[in-house]
């Protein structure tokens, strides 16, 4: 599993928001957007937690 997290580009943000300089990260696990915050630590945080469940889950799998 792929999880990984980006800010959100220019491109793909609001006029409002650009105005108001508010950034956004996004979370995507393998191509599926799975979370938007607007703090990076809370994404890494959201990351990592979906790491730890994914490894839990194979482990309990084997």
């Amino acid at each position: 599993m792929t999880v990984k997290v980006t800010e959100r580009d220019d491109a793909h943000m609001s006029h409002e928001a650009l105005g108001h300089g508010i950034h956004i990260w996004d979370v995507h696990q393998q191509v599926l957007l799975v979370g938007m915050f607007h703090n990076e630590s809370d994404a890494q945080n959201y990351k990592n937690e979906l790491e730890m469940l994914e490894m839990r889950r194979q482990a309990e799998s084997a």
